[in-house]
């Protein structure tokens, strides 16, 4: 089944629609959602992308990102996403959102128009293999350690936003 992506230009007015990974390849801006998770200790939820992901398969990225559906609100996408990749349901709030460009490797880039939503969660996950390999709660100290080490272990995308966030708390 193919999907497509809603594009836009930078004010967020629909431009049409296109196959997302022809949209990819093309690198034009296109509606996304990231968002972030945190435990009642304030590490962060982060997920390994599953092996059969068609770009950054097993790397570290944020809980969920994704893009919403046409006719979709950004928060209604993010909340079907976080259902549909982690089973899970939480309340999100709408942080900031900026645009980004991120070469993703294959000839595939992230430009996205991109709406970041943080949420807290404590409970049982029921994890979608088909998108997500494992998961992990991370304290911010221990994430910026690990990515100054190993950044070849994170999406390119994640190390963006997540210094776009720092910048907003």
């Amino acid at each position: 089944m193919e999907e497509f992506v809603v594009l836009v230009n930078p004010q967020d007015e629909i431009l049409g629609l296109m196959e997302k990974q022809q949209a990819h390849i093309n690198g034009l801006l296109h509606r996304a959602f990231s968002v972030f998770l945190f435990n009642n200790k304030g590490e962060m939820l982060l997920q390994k992308r599953a092996n059969e992901k068609y770009h950054s398969p097993l790397k570290w990225t944020n809980a969920v990102c994704s893009h919403p559906k046409t006719g979709e609100t950004y928060i209604e996408g993010a909340k079907r996403r976080i259902k549909e990749e982690l089973g899970i349901e939480t309340e999100l709030s709408e942080k900031f959102n900026f645009i980004y460009k991120a070469d993703v490797g294959g000839g595939l880039w992230e430009h996205e128009l991109d709406h970041v939503f943080v949420g807290n969660y404590e409970g049982h996950f029921n994890l979608n293999k088909d998108e997500v390999e494992e998961i992990k709660y991370i304290s911010m100290e221990d994430l910026d350690k690990e990515i100054s080490e190993t950044p070849e272990n994170f999406t390119e995308w994640f190390k963006i936003i997540l210094e776009e966030y720092k910048h907003h708390f």
